[in-house]
């Protein structure tokens, strides 16, 4: 291996660094320039990503691109980054979306722009942190300090006057539950040495610490899953936050949580994980039913999308909880469909918002006939929201069944039903948009897509429609990664 290929996850966790520092250096007047050196500088880590997966060994469920940097030798505390064929797909989804995100504010930022491109890198180079690092203590870090740029998108760039309150409710809601997580990483600490992931992995907790430890993680991933009762920070964020923060909300930080389980809590504390299975199922069948009838009587468009995505992400908590390779693949597999679906269709919400200046449902209707490219697109992403066939949502909502099948039939029968509630509310949505009487009363300029939106949309949709029909360009590279998992859990 050279010593690129050695290194290569330090380089894409540094490009946002060096854009940060470039950006600093160039006037804020200069807008164009400022775009431009963040763009190359995130396209850069995509790229870095991509050559990653290219080089990356399916035949092995180690780590792989290690790199180790010595931090605090007294207290055995190393930074290093790694990744298996769990973490691999979460890494290309963020690189993917933070370029999409700087591509879609291109014309809508208004103010303090440098400071907004800024808040992107710096968020890139946290989400880089939060699926390479291989230390519990760093994971913590940059897990919670993802918090504080995202604050500052929402309650900065966001787009009404419930903004700061909607960033507060982010902040607060996510950060409760983490000051307890901080606590039992302190225990581990004191109680194994060493926070290192894989000397984790082998030191046996005893059936209480798992217990008391895997509570304090679950108060923690469960509000950035989000879960039944602490999910109300998202629809208010969600409608407050610009475009591109509802794209890396809806994308990657809902993934936070979910990685947390399959990644912590699942092999460090297999015994209370079997434990509390009973108690998650419960919680995430409630959040699948209820948000899926919330989202039924929601005339904003963006609190639709939130509320159809606190239940596909319940979902997914249904396949981590199986216990089995196929619900487990079905989840992460369902995850990064997630991240390309509920991206896109928060991005169909900006295209009309930017040209009209309203969310609500009631002011659109009969766009099929002036609009019709961005019509087709929203049908699409429309069908991968309900799981269609050919769609890459398809392929993880029947692995995730079929696993928790297995399990649990009654709970699998409501989360599926549950879902059929909210692909008929979305097939709707979708029919009150497209067709009907145009309402010239409100607009009398109807633009479709530009040759920039277009291409925005553009690895979105051929990551939906190519993972739908050839699911195994994903599912080849974690098959052994997800078995070790399922062996850590059962022996």
């Amino acid at each position: 291996m050279s010593i690129v290929s050695e290194n290569l996850l330090l380089y894409i966790l540094m490009f946002p660094v060096i854009g940060i520092f470039l950006l600093c250096f160039i006037p804020s007047r200069e807008k164009k320039l400022l775009k431009i050196v963040s763009l190359n500088a995130a396209f850069l880590s995509f790229a870095g990503s991509l050559l990653l997966w290219g080089s990356f060994n399916k035949s092995t469920g180690f780590f792989q691109f290690v790199t180790e940097l010595s931090w605090f030798p007294i207290l055995n505390l190393n930074f290093s980054l790694g990744v298996d064929g769990i973490s691999l797909f979460f890494l290309l989804l963020t690189t993917l979306l933070i370029p999409l995100c700087i591509l879609i504010s291109w014309n809508s930022v208004g103010h303090s722009l440098k400071e907004f491109l800024i808040s992107f890198l710096v968020l890139d180079f946290l989400l880089i942190g939060v699926f390479c690092v291989l230390d519990l203590l760093f994971f913590y870090i940059f897990f919670e300090s993802v918090l504080i740029p995202m604050f500052l998108i929402v309650g900065v760039w966001g787009s009404r006057e419930r903004k700061i309150l909607a960033a507060y409710y982010f902040f607060l809601y996510t950060l409760l539950g983490s000051v307890v997580m901080l606590v039992s990483i302190i225990y581990i600490l004191g109680q194994v040495g060493t926070t290192d992931y894989e000397t984790l992995l082998t030191f046996s907790f005893s059936e209480l610490e798992q217990k008391f430890i895997w509570v304090a993680f679950f108060l923690s991933f469960a509000s950035k899953v989000p879960m039944v009762p602490v999910h109300l920070w998202l629809p208010e964020a969600h409608v407050e936050a610009p475009t591109a923060g509802s794209v890396l909300l809806a994308g990657v930080l809902l993934k936070l949580g979910t990685y947390g389980f399959i990644r912590f809590s699942l092999p460090l504390f297999p015994n209370a994980s079997f434990f509390f299975t009973p108690l998650v199922y419960t919680i995430s069948a409630i959040g699948i039913v209820y948000t899926s009838f919330t989202a039924i009587r929601q005339t904003d468009f963006k609190r639709i999308i939130a509320y159809t995505s606190i239940a596909h992400m319940n979902l997914v908590m249904l396949g981590i909880f199986s216990f089995n390779n196929i619900g487990l693949e079905g989840a992460i597999f369902q995850s990064l469909s997630h991240g390309f679906v509920a991206s896109a269709l928060f991005i169909v919400i900006s295209i009309v918002y930017d040209r009209y200046r309203t969310r609500l449902v009631q002011y659109y209707g009969g766009l099929a006939s002036v609009m019709p490219i961005y019509i087709f697109i929203f049908l699409v992403f429309t069908l991968a929201n309900i799981g269609f066939p050919g769609t890459s949502s398809f392929v993880g909502e029947f692995l995730i069944l079929t696993g928790s099948f297995k399990v649990n039939t009654s709970i699998t029968f409501i989360g599926a039903t549950s879902m059929v509630i909210g692909g008929a509310y979305s097939l709707w949505l979708f029919n009150r948009i497209a067709y009907g009487n145009l309402k010239t009363q409100y607009t009398s300029k109807f633009i479709d897509l530009s040759l920039r939106e277009c291409l925005v949309f553009m690895p979105l949709l051929l990551g939906t429609l190519i993972t739908g029909i050839y699911p195994d360009i994903f599912l080849t590279s974690m098959h052994i990664s997800v078995n070790n998992l399922v062996e850590l859990l059962y022996f």
